[in-house]
């Protein structure tokens, strides 16, 4: 059975949602989000917590490479500020997390902005190799300043709800457990409750984007920029938005990590692995595509632990550490789907939505 009716109109096309199916989708997936922190344990909410923070990362590397393809490898080094803005301003000026968030993806978007200009005459690996060494750039810049970032030695994310709290130390009522009968309502559940708004807010927007003026704009620059400045696309204007909006959740996405994490240091994990990680997750997810930007994070969760267990018994992987067997093999996992599947999960989700829609037809 399809899954709407064929649209007549360009309006039909811009609808949010898409057909019943897709609405009874999204009710049954939020009220599973919801039932998830009251059956699972402890430490599957913590594994939904940095799948959360990596849905959030993908979508905005998703806006700049994905819809307007322009292929950056310094998306560590804007999570990292986002991280180290709520690690200092909740450390030294005890800031609450609900401003910490907005402050951090700002912070990063600023440092965006600067950079997108260097994309109007850079394009391709030119433009990857920029982005690298903005990475070791902003490193450095982290490492300098000891008595603010702790340097070398790191630094404690604290976590307030409101102003006023610095006399408690921590992450004062936030890490208190709360019973509720039965259920212990802990750190990490509330973790669970503001990630799960968080994540869901910026696939919403993100989706809206897709549809919008803006985002037809941005993957008509990816798609020829010349053809697009023809059509009355401004391609600098585009390309400058995109850095500045994905910059900008991707430092809130940095400012989630330091939450949960509860303490930084520099590298690792803001390294270029952490870049290349990202450019796994849409790669294998589908680049180019809100469905991408969410399965790919997931795919990348799950297979993570299958990939350490195989590579501990294949031959010649067993002398590299763990770290290195789930990096190759997911490198080779990737470029399988480069050549066999392009589009990839979103491409193997076209072929099994089509086939349903068909049957019991063949064509």
């Amino acid at each position: 059975m399809p899954n709407r009716p064929l649209t007549a109109d360009y309006l039909d096309e811009r609808k949010l949602w898409l057909g019943r199916w897709e609405r009874r989708g999204m009710i049954l997936l939020v009220a599973l989000m919801l039932a998830f922190p009251l059956l699972a344990t402890t430490n599957w909410v913590t594994i939904a917590n940095l799948t959360m923070v990596s849905i959030v990362g993908s979508v905005a590397l998703m806006i700049l490479t994905g819809f307007t393809g322009q292929i950056s490898m310094g998306h560590a080094a804007f999570l990292a500020l986002g991280a180290y803005t709520a690690a200092v301003l909740g450390s030294h000026w005890q800031w609450p997390f609900w401003l910490i968030l907005p402050v951090s993806g700002t912070v990063a978007a600023l440092v965006g902005l600067a950079v997108g200009p260097f994309a109007l005459r850079l394009e391709g690996l030119y433009l990857a190799i920029v982005t690298i060494g903005l990475i070791f750039l902003v490193n450095h810049v982290l490492l300098s300043f000891p008595q603010y970032t702790g340097g070398v030695g790191g630094i404690a994310v604290p976590m307030y709800a409101g102003f006023g709290e610095g006399g408690q130390g921590g992450l004062s009522a936030l890490t208190e457990t709360v019973w509720i009968g039965d259920f212990a309502l802990n750190f990490e559940r509330k973790l669970y409750l503001l990630f799960s708004l968080l994540m869901l807010l910026s696939v919403w927007g993100i989706r809206n984007l897709a549809r919008s003026n803006a985002g037809r704009a941005m993957m008509a620059v990816r798609d020829h920029d010349l053809a697009a400045a023809v059509m009355g696309v401004n391609p600098a204007r585009t390309k400058i938005i995109a850095f500045g909006l994905s910059s900008f959740i991707a430092g809130i996405a940095g400012a989630m990590f330091a939450f949960q994490q509860q303490f930084l240091t520099v590298e690792p994990p803001f390294n270029l692995l952490m870049s290349v990680q990202y450019i796994a997750m849409i790669v294998l997810g589908g680049i180019g595509t809100v469905f991408g930007a969410v399965a790919g994070p997931i795919a990348f969760v799950v297979l993570s632990p299958l990939m350490e267990a195989l590579g501990r018994n294949l031959p010649l992987l067993d002398q590299l550490n763990s770290s290195q067997q789930s990096t190759l093999l997911f490198a080779l996992l990737v470029m399988g789907f480069l050549i066999f599947e392009p589009l990839g999960l979103y491409g193997i989700w076209l072929r099994i939505k089509r086939y349903f829609m068909a049957w019991p037809f063949s064509h």
